[in-house]
């Protein structure tokens, strides 16, 4: 006599094995030869997952390693999640990697909240394993269910568009076979299986906002006012999944067009950011410029972090004001950067130097600055002693501070050399010790040959639209407290050659 039980099982099992066989066929999530990493924590959702993988990795051709990580949160049951999961992989003969990290303790350290903290460093043990060439890609078991409370939890906490699209099916080498799967389905699966599971006590744990969203809120809608919610909340995230990946091929190519890349800052022109279209004018065109210039603002950003975490609405509104409205010098902060008015540009750049490579494609995706590319701004005071040499000699400074090095040579001020000497030419007979290569100043003044008055060197700065993050590392020459010499404008008048002079002194900069 047949079990039908038991049939009914089984059935359920292939319907279940097919349907997650077709979202990973139809998302390209893998492919013949992956060395599969599966993130498993020893509860019901991951160990489902990796059964299903195990039922479909010929289909597939794909190898399967279990992946651990202990978060050592819950003291003996974290050990205990560890061991049965180590356990699993010895039974079926897989290969077992694991990690773990005092997730509390770096929370507090680095002063993230306890969820972000895990998820952070989580993947970045799923991360290593790559890196390390143990796996290509890593499943993780992230369910139809996950995928609603995503969407509620950023809908109540305030979110854009873009925070609507929620959990990616496929993200970097990271996949999830299960979006399209109810958490309750993977349960039958695993007692169909006879196959026991962990539970971790701290889900049940209302205080946190996640936790509250599964057992108190999508509960009640999905009794009392809608039964089909997590489908209807999994679509939305899929349609605005949709959106962005136009909004990003969309805003790739208006940063090609329009931003440039110089050393670790990223810019774009005042109008080029508040119209970014060739057309402009009325609604409904008037917000459509709007609404690119906003996402231009973040993709500046993701450029330069990789991502837009931690930036708010405030933030991006605060970059267009320094567009629209403000004058050259105002900046304002965001997330682990600045953003600069610098005369007719925008300038976004880290709080602190980049370390490590830049984000994958941004050279590719960045238009270049022309010839201010070549001067790399610098931060950094300098003082260096000259003595000059003797006639048709020349004197080097070296000043890597800026990245450059100045060389003073000292000619014989013939006729013809009062034809072909260009303007920058100092008579060396007024010059006296001390004689200083150093940076700019506040309070620096001086008259320029050809000026009637002395001015600060500010202005003139100012003038030649300088940006202000340029002049702290700008060179100038003193003779004796006077400034005599700046890079881009003419020597002073009181020290530029006479009738009289016999000596002169022609400073060449170069690049160290």
């Amino acid at each position: 006599m047949v079990d039908e039980r038991r049939l009914g099982d089984s059935t359920m099992q292939m319907d279940l094995a097919q349907r997650v066989f077709r979202a990973i066929a139809e998302q390209r999530m893998v492919r013949p030869g992956d060395r599969l990493g599966v993130g498993v924590s020893g509860g019901a959702d991951s160990l489902a997952l990796l059964l299903l993988l195990e039922q479909l990795r010929g289909r597939l051709g794909i190898r399967l390693t279990i992946l651990h990580f202990n978060h050592q949160l819950r003291g003996a049951e974290s050990e205990a999640d560890e061991r049965f999961v180590a356990e699993l992989a010895a039974e079926r003969g897989m290969d077992f990697l694991a990690g773990r990290e005092d997730v509390a303790r770096a929370a507090r350290a680095r002063k993230w909240n306890l969820e972000d903290a895990a998820r952070r460093l989580r993947y970045a043990f799923f991360s290593s394993a790559v890196r390390m060439a143990r796996v290509t890609r890593i499943a993780v078991a992230h369910t139809a269910d996950d995928q609603a409370e995503t969407v509620l939890a950023r809908l109540v906490r305030g979110t854009g568009p873009a925070g609507l699209a929620a959990i990616y099916p496929v993200k970097g080498h990271v996949v999830r076979p299960l979006l399209g799967v109810r958490r309750a389905e993977l349960r039958e699966f695993l007692e169909g299986l006879r196959q026991p599971w962990r539970e971790d006590a701290s889900n049940l744990d209302t205080a946190r906002l996640r936790a509250r969203l599964r057992h108190r809120i999508l509960p009640v809608i999905e009794r009392e006012l809608q039964p089909a919610i997590v489908a209807h909340l999994g679509r939305l995230a899929r349609m605005a999944r949709d959106d962005e990946a136009f909004w990003e091929v969309f805003v790739a190519e208006r940063l090609t067009a329009l931003a440039c890349r110089e050393g670790g800052r990223l810019g774009i022109r005042c109008a080029d950011l508040l119209a970014p279209l060739p057309w402009a004018g009325g609604e409904p065109r008037g917000a459509a410029q709007l609404a690119l210039t906003r996402r231009l603002v973040r993709g500046l950003v993701t450029n330069l972090r990789g991502d837009c975490r931690q930036l708010t609405a405030r933030h991006v509104e605060q970059v267009l004001h320094l567009a629209a409205e403000s004058s050259s010098g105002h900046r304002t902060e965001l997330p682990g950067l600045v953003a600069e008015r610098s005369f007719d540009w925008i300038w976004l750049e880290p709080v602190r130097p980049v370390k490590g490579p830049e984000p994958a494609g941004a050279e590719e995706t960045l238009g270049e600055c022309g010839a201010s590319k070549s001067m790399e701004p610098s931060t950094h005071e300098f003082t260096h002693v000259v003595e000059l040499g003797r006639l048709r000699g020349a004197t080097m400074v070296a000043v890597p501070e800026i990245k450059r090095r100045f060389r003073l040579k000292v000619i014989d001020w013939s006729g013809a050399a009062r034809d072909t000497t260009q303007q920058g030419a100092l008579d060396r007979d007024l010059l006296h010790s001390p004689l200083l290569f150093r940076n700019w100043r506040p309070g620096d003044s001086f008259r320029p040959q050809g000026r009637r008055h002395t001015h600060k060197l500010k202005q003139f700065l100012r003038e030649a639209r300088i940006a202000v993050r340029d002049r702290t590392g700008w060179p100038v020459l003193t003779s004796a407290g006077s400034v005599v010499w700046t890079r881009g404008l003419p020597v002073a008048a009181a020290f530029a050659p006479r009738r009289a002079t016999r000596t002169g002194v022609v400073i060449v900069e170069e690049e160290m």
